[in-house]
Order: structure tokens, then C-alpha cells, then sequence
């Protein structure tokens, strides 16, 4: 069982300093058959202008994680952390019971690209927290979020993990999967050929009751977001 969301069936959002793509209902984009999948609620493809970005704001009780496309994001929250996240790296704040923070494109020459990502957690009202780190660009899948924070990866407080799926054009590789998980994946560059479907850039699947899952890269190199979810 699978569902495609196609890059252009995506909600839009344009407010000058930002233009926005939202895979699932987000802000004034409402579309009561996307409200998310699973834990996962939010994707949205941001592009943030020179020296712009999203003043101090608050959340609760969500997992939030940003990807860099290119570019540099700026981060200040009231937990005392300011950090700055470059592109190619992951960033994971956990909102728990309550935290405000601010992120802003570092550059005042350059746009800032990337996603932002809510996976809604199965604690409530916890201690907030901060994580990050790059992974790479090792070829095939690395894990980068995961419930228990194994092998050096980011913890999330949700039965879900994130993995980065990079291949190489016309490599194939077969993704772990199980019958009683759900899983989607996210395209980033390139073409990708899985379930006899293609997808292309900001396309994403949602998937259910696999046994398997094989996947075969185009001519062009391959990223792309692999999420294991609770069914």
C-alpha cells in the first residue's frame, strides 16, 4: 500500500522574506487528506532570504528537526542555545513541555534552503533539548535519528527514525523494512524508481505493509529522507 504526494500538489506559501512548500496541512494550507502521516506532521521545503527568517516563536511538545540544504541557519532558544547549523547538517529540538527560539538565515549575500520536520513524540511535557550534527556523505543509508540515540545517532522521544539515503545514478539498494511499520521517504535531488513508481525532486511516499522495498537511483546521484514510523 502506498500514497504519493507529488512536488506540485504541494501547499504554497510566499511572504516575500520566505517561500515555503508544504507536503502536509501547515499554516493557511488546509487539505483534510494531508494532515500528516503517522507521528510525522510537518515537511516543509523553506527558502528564507538574505538576512531573514523566523522571529522568536514558541512550541510544545513536538520534535522538530531541520535539514540545510545550503546555506546557514542561525539558531538562538530560550534554553540558552545559539548555534549556528550549515548546510549539510541535522538539527533536532525536542519543544517538551515548552521552549521559544528564533531561526534566522546567517548569510545577508546568500538564500538558506532546508526542511523543517515535526515528528509528533509519545512523551509529553518533558525537558526540552537541543541536538546536531552532520553525517556524511557516505553512500547508501545512514541512520541520523533514532528512539534510543544509538551508534552516535540524534535521540528522538518518538518510535520513529530518520535515516539520510544517498546512491549513486543507477545504484540500487534494498531499505530495511518490516509489515508492521510505516514508512515514508522524502526525495531531495535526483530520480528515484521504487514500488514500479518514479519520483523526482520533493515528491514523497507514504508506505504501508511492505515485506520489501528496493530502490534504483536515476541518472543523477540520489537524496533522499528514508523515516521509519509506528504504524
Amino acid at each position: 500500500m502506498f500514497e504519493i504526494i507529488r512536488a506540485n500538489e504541494r501547499g504554497a506559501a510566499h511572504f516575500g522574506w520566505l517561500k515555503s512548500k508544504h507536503t502536509f496541512s501547515f499554516g493557511n494550507y488546509y487539505n483534510p487528506e494531508q494532515m500528516g502521516f503517522s507521528a510525522l506532521r510537518v515537511i516543509n521545503d523553506d527558502e528564507v532570504a538574505p538576512g531573514a527568517g523566523f522571529q522568536t516563536h514558541s512550541h510544545q511538545n513536538m520534535e522538530i528537526i531541520s535539514y540545510v540544504l545550503s546555506g546557514t541557519i542561525a539558531h538562538k532558544d530560550s534554553a540558552g542555545n545559539e548555534k549556528t547549523l550549515p548546510a549539510g547538517e541535522f538539527q533536532l529540538m525536542s519543544a517538551g513541555r515548552g521552549i521559544s527560539h528564533s531561526e534566522f538565515n546567517a548569510s545577508h549575500s546568500d538564500k538558506l534552503k532546508f526542511l523543517q520536520i515535526w515528528i509528533q513524540p509519545n512523551q509529553q511535557n518533558g525537558e526540552p533539548g537541543y541536538q546536531q550534527k552532520d553525517f556524511g556523505e557516505a553512500v547508501g543509508l545512514t541512520p541520523v535519528i533514532t528512539p534510543d540515540g544509538r551508534d552516535g545517532t540524534l535521540q528522538i522521544k518518538q518510535n520513529a527514525s530518520l535515516s539520510q539515503l544517498i546512491l549513486l545514478p543507477q545504484q540500487q539498494l534494498a531499505l530495511p523494512v518490516q509489515p508492521g511499520k510505516a514508512y515514508y521517504l522524502h526525495l531531495i535531488n535526483g530520480e528515484l524508481q521504487l514500488l514500479s513508481q518514479t519520483l523526482l525532486p520533493g515528491d514523497g511516499i507514504k508506505m504501508l505493509q511492505l515485506a520489501e522495498l528496493a530502490v534504483k537511483a536515476g541518472s543523477d546521484h540520489v537524496r533522499a529522507l528514508f523515516f521509519e514510523l509506528p504504524a
